[in-house]
């Protein structure tokens, strides 16, 4: 029985194989660590999904304050319009909240008591 002793050439080789497999598994470890990276970054980062979420709610609820003061404006303007052009309004208004009476009239004025 003999014992086969590698010989220079096949130490060489398997070294060789050895340093080649510790380059791939370092370039695939690599690679895992950065496609890591820029997945937490698309998730969690300044522009990533999480962020979009939130700026697209929050262009909604913009866009309903947008909407909500766009009715009230015209709704303001209607009645600067009726303020301006139709004397009962106009005249409404003076009787509300100026208390005004045309002449010959009484204004009788209800006192809330408590």
């Amino acid at each position: 029985m003999t014992i086969d002793t590698p010989s220079v050439a096949d130490l060489a080789a398997a070294n060789a194989l050895r340093r080649h497999r510790r380059r791939v598994r370092f370039i695939r470890l690599t690679v895992v660590f950065l496609g890591c990276v820029l997945l937490l970054d698309a998730v969690f980062g300044e522009r990533g999904f999480f962020q979009t979420i939130r700026s697209r709610q929050d262009l909604l609820r913009v866009e309903r304050e947008i909407s909500e003061l766009a009715r009230e404006n015209a709704e303001l303007r209607g009645e600067v319009h009726r303020l301006q052009e139709d004397p009962a309004t106009l005249e409404l208004v003076a009787r509300q909240d100026l208390g005004l009476a045309r002449p010959g009239e009484v204004l009788v004025v209800l006192a809330d008591v408590k």
